[in-house]
């Protein structure tokens, strides 16, 4: 039984140490024969390194480290040139002086390594000395592979001022590559982003972007179909063990917690890092998740809580995809670049594709909703779980006193600097709430007669709730605050009934609540059923 590659980038180490290898050696080589420089988004921990250096191998020249592979029985010939691979997620980036200082010293230690001498201080000037200079050495054309490209980025984008410093850069030192044309012989650039690439990349006019190209689909990540051939053994052994049942309970369950992953509408991918882990520890758990979140997507989402309302089914066009820089982010597009977004559908429509994306899978949607409503509520993971269960309880039993005594609580735990005095930002911040919690809500659900602001159907009832929000200044008295009150939950109400909100749910057998809500600030809600 071969061993579980944990945390190895190394194809060699994986090759020689009988490791599990998903065979991606057909997809390398349509690389190599079909162009010469390209570009790949994929989100962290997807297998974008060990990618780069089965890529870096194949040019290495030892034919027989890839012996039972694809490749090994194809044409290719297995000629040895010369590779110059950045990690950029090992380089410092605290400043863009930081930056320079480090791709110079990451520089100096190749050219040292291959008895290379360099003659600047200026990391664009060493690195096109570096690369012709190899090309001389070893007469044949070099090989450029360049991981995590956008990390120097990345991690100051709650920063624009260094952000910027940072892309300014890497734009002259990415820049050199576009005149060495004659001494390349292949380059491939990866990140997790592409909202940077254009600007960073505009003189590389030829890069080859293959993120959402169907022929490249399924070139990182571990396809459906070959779960079964790669980690048969794994689940069988599974089957067996206490904690787990029959093999295809076991296989159904790691579908449901780490498959979803697609680019292309079709293929399912399951995420590498996750998987493994879960093999290897033999429990279900949000690995992937757990191994580190991007802060600066939950700092986004608190400015602007609406954006994670309206995530589900997003629809977006490849130029929305793209189309990002650092200084106008939009949410959806960054959150299917970094992983927590997928594309579920790709319906045919005349003209440019259109992309629906929704959560990949059940470790996504649980371990980015438990942690977004602790940030948002800043209170801890424990508490988050504790509310979740006493308001399902809830809501199951119809008590919704009980509900309401809870989301008063979670929205008073709201920092005020995060409140807006918008209608939008109260029905937004419940709805998130709700399914932050773990409840399928709807919002502005269409029926008959109008829109619904939010409707919530379980086992055994279902909630038609509207909302209403009442402006309320500082001080007031509490009988301001009641007749306020009234009004708002009186309008909300008529508004359910007069347009015959319920009619679509009567005749199902469920038990039908119809729920007023009024807002008047952080935690003054009342409600009418």
């Amino acid at each position: 039984m071969k061993k579980l590659p944990i945390g190895i980038q190394s194809f060699k180490d994986i090759a020689t140490g009988n490791y599990v290898y998903v065979d991606k050696t057909q997809y390398i080589y349509k690389l190599i024969n079909d162009a010469k420089y390209y570009f790949l988004s994929r989100p962290r921990r997807f297998g974008k390194s060990l990618l780069l250096d089965t890529i870096g191998e194949a040019f290495g020249g030892d034919k027989e480290l890839f012996a039972g592979l694809w490749i090994y029985n194809s044409d290719y010939a297995f000629q040895k040139h010369p590779v110059i691979r950045l990690d950029m997620s090992s380089i410092s980036n605290k400043t863009p002086e930081a930056l320079e200082s480090a791709l110079l010293y990451e520089l100096e230690i190749k050219a040292k390594n291959e008895n290379l001498a360099t003659y600047d201080n200026d990391p664009p000037n060493v690195f096109k000395s570096l690369i012709m200079d190899m090309h001389k050495k070893y007469n044949q054309r070099v090989v450029i592979l360049i991981d995590e490209y956008d990390k120097p980025i990345l991690d100051h984008i709650d920063d624009i001022n260094t952000a910027k410093a940072n892309r300014k850069v890497l734009r002259g030192f990415y820049g050199i590559l576009k005149s060495l044309d004659p001494y390349l012989r292949f380059i491939f650039i990866t990140g997790v982003s592409k909202f940077t690439k254009t600007s960073l990349f505009s003189d590389l006019n030829n890069l080859k972007d293959i993120t959402m190209l169907e022929e490249h689909a399924n070139i990182c990540g571990i396809p459906v179909q070959d779960l079964d051939e790669y980690f048969y053994e794994f689940i069988e052994n599974l089957s067996a063990h206490k904690r787990f049942q029959q093999y295809d309970n076991v296989r159904d369950e790691i579908l449901k917690w780490y498959d979803g992953y697609s680019w292309d509408g079709e293929t399912k991918l399951l995420n590498p890092f996750s998987l493994l882990n879960f093999f290897d520890q033999k429990r279900f758990s949000g690995f992937w998740y757990a191994s580190g979140t991007p802060s600066f997507l939950l700092e986004l989402i608190k400015k602007k809580p609406e954006s994670y309302c309206d995530i589900k089914h997003t629809e977006l066009t490849e130029h929305m995809l793209d189309s990002i820089e650092i200084d106008r982010i939009t949410i959806e597009p960054l959150l299917f670049q970094t992983g927590y977004l997928t594309i579920k559908d790709i319906p045919f429509i005349p003209g440019a594709p259109v992309y629906v994306l929704d959560m990949p899978n059940f470790e996504v949607r649980e371990a980015f909703s438990l942690h977004l409503l602790s940030a948002l509520t800043e209170k801890d993971d424990v508490r988050i779980w504790q509310a979740r269960a006493e308001i399902s309880k809830a809501l199951q039993a119809g008590d919704l006193d009980k509900m309401l005594d809870m989301l008063r609580r979670l929205f008073a735990s709201i920092p005020y600097e995060l409140h807006v005095d918008q209608e939008a930002y109260y029905h937004s911040i419940f709805y998130t709430f709700m399914n932050l919690l773990g409840f399928d809500m709807g919002a502005e659900v269409s029926v008959a007669r109008g829109r619904v602001d939010a409707v919530l159907e379980l086992e055994r009832n279902v909630y038609i709730m509207e909302f209403k929000y009442a402006k309320c200044l500082p001080g007031a008295s509490d009988e301001t605050k009641r007749k306020l009150f009234d009004a708002a939950l009186d309008e909300a109400m008529a508004q359910i009934n007069d347009r015959g909100y319920a009619a679509k749910y009567r005749g199902g057998g469920k038990t039908i609540y119809q729920v007023a809500f009024a807002f008047l600030g952080r935690d003054e809600i009342e409600m009418r059923v």
